[in-house]
């Protein structure tokens, strides 16, 4: 067969996969107004690069570090991230049937029986705080390792929480840039981040197996219990150590959120989010044992000067110049992991404001003609990072409220869709990714689980609770629904019903070629 015959045979081919997509897109009652053009490789490395299993780690490590300490990390581990596939696996079956960028507010809407508009719209405030806590915490936290990196380089530089702040702009302002100008370019940079992510973490891995010359032993690596929370209960401790994990696998909804961008949605998405993290369960695992293995001075680590405990590990363990190229992959990491933070963080702006559920909603769904993109969203999700860490001036504290807002506003709204398909029973009409007769029971341990690991999240996990150690998540998290509580009885239960239907799909394939 000639080239020419085969090239021509999967254009065709591309040409009815994106008809496909958009007449279930249609049927779901949305025009297409964003291209169309990532793959599955690209939907699944936008989940992956936002899971990170290099930022994730490096920044969760300090937690259980001291709160049940290897052995609640190890093993934690295991059963933390077998719990969140659970939780993957639900979502993934729900998307398969509603390939939509709204996604769980979506799919809250879609699910209801009764109250559907109500379903949907504390669903998508929950997934709205969460995303953009996790564009601030992710942006932030690359803004702490440049710091780290300055002062190992010019020692006269001295970091404070304004050049912190400085640096986060500059992140947030660069990362909108490279979401404003075109899908294409964050598609490639996803796929970068892949190789980045996996590369580094061999060569972090390699590194603190050869190069130290002290290793702690398997028994330490295993079965080591430390206790410094401030909290003489043991069980306790490990509880509040299960964190460290549990806020490494945020964000894999954004494979939902990109379907309409997506060949192939109802299974690439389903498969980008499944995938992403079962590949960091295991490059995270490895990641976490290197680290555990290369301990050197527990307890110098553990109130060390960087705010990490794993930078420390890393600086203590190789030294010199390869811990500078180490640390140079870590926020390499989080600099990727903060860009595709903001894609999602944006998508999902744009399909809420679609639907009028968004002050000045007209505006944040409108879409860029030349790009393809919706850059107003882009540039809104951008300064409501940026605001949400600015309390980090006065109060560092009220800053780890925004990242444990970020896991249970995420972990939130996954969780309502899933519980809402439990209730849907044999009415649920699945999509060609599915789990069958498992759904029922994987769905419910999911459920479970987001119950379970939020009221961790809002617990005290430091002690003696003082105004300085005190979890103020439940404040942070009760502001944000007593905001959008009120705002629902004054005024959006009688003006917001749901998504909104466009049309017809035949209607819709007509409007369409006037919006593109």
């Amino acid at each position: 067969m000639s080239s020419t015959t085969r090239a021509s045979r999967d254009q065709r081919s591309a040409g009815a996969v994106l008809l496909d997509d958009d007449q279930r897109l249609h049927e779901l009652g949305y025009p297409r107004k964003l291209s169309r053009r990532l793959t599955w490789f690209d939907n699944f490395a936008v989940s992956f690069t936002i899971i990170n299993i290099i930022a994730g780690v490096f920044t969760g490590f300090g937690v259980g570090f001291g709160a049940g300490g290897p052995r609640t990390l190890v093993w934690g581990w295991i059963v933390v991230s077998t719990l969140v596939l659970f939780v993957g696996a639900a979502m993934a079956e729900v998307c398969s049937a509603y390939p939509t960028s709204g996604a769980l507010y979506y799919w809250a809407a879609k699910l209801a029986k009764r109250h559907n508009a109500a379903w949907s719209w504390f669903t998508g405030w929950l997934n709205f705080a969460g995303q953009i806590a996790g564009t601030a915490a992710t942006d932030f936290a690359a803004a702490s390792f440049i710091n780290i990196l300055l002062a190992m380089e010019w020692s006269s530089y001295n970091p404070t929480k304004y050049t912190t702040l400085g640096i986060f702009a500059a992140i947030l302002f660069v990362h909108a840039l490279a979401n404003t100008y075109t899908v294409r370019l964050v598609g490639l940079l996803n796929r970068i981040s892949v190789w980045w992510l996996l590369v580094g973490a061999l060569l972090i891995v390699g590194a603190l197996v050869l190069k130290p010359s002290h290793h702690e032993s398997a028994g330490f690596v295993f079965t080591q219990f430390k206790n410094e929370t401030g909290f003489s209960n043991g069980l306790y401790a490990a509880m509040i150590g299960l964190l460290s994990t549990a806020w490494v696998f945020t964000g894999f909804d954004a494979s939902a959120h990109m379907t309409e961008e997506t060949s192939r949605a109802a299974i690439s998405a389903p498969r980008g989010i499944v995938r992403s993290i079962a590949y960091s369960a295991v490059g995270g695992f490895v990641l976490m044992l290197s680290l555990i293995w290369s301990v050197q001075n527990y307890g110098a680590e553990l109130g060390s000067g960087t705010g990490f405990p794993s930078a420390q590990i890393v600086l203590d363990a190789v030294g010199g110049g390869l811990a500078k190229l180490l640390l140079v992959v870590v926020t390499g990491a989080l600099l990727f992991c903060g860009l595709a933070n903001l894609t999602s963080n944006s998508r999902q702006i744009f399909a809420f404001s679609r639907d009028g559920a968004i002050p000045g909603s007209r505006l944040w769904h409108s879409v860029n003609p030349r790009t393809g993109t919706p850059v107003k969203s882009v540039w809104f999700a951008a300064v409501g990072a940026f605001i949400l860490v600015l309390p980090s001036l006065w109060s560092s504290v009220a800053f780890q409220a925004v990242v444990s807002v970020n896991v249970i506003g995420l972990f939130g709204s996954y969780a309502v869709p899933i519980f809402l398909r439990v209730r849907r029973g044999a009415d649920f009409e699945a999509g060609p990714w599915n789990l069958g007769r498992w759904s029922g029971p994987v769905s419910v341990v999911a459920v479970l689980w987001v119950f379970f690991s939020s009221i961790l999240f809002l617990l005290p996990q430091s002690g003696p609770i003082t105004w300085h150690s005190l979890n103020y998540a439940p404040i942070a998290l009760g502001v944000v629904l007593l905001i959008s509580t009120l705002w629902w009885f004054v005024t959006a239960r009688r003006t917001f019903n749901g998504p909104i239907s466009y049309g017809t799909p035949e209607e819709l394939a007509a409007l369409e070629n006037e919006l593109i």
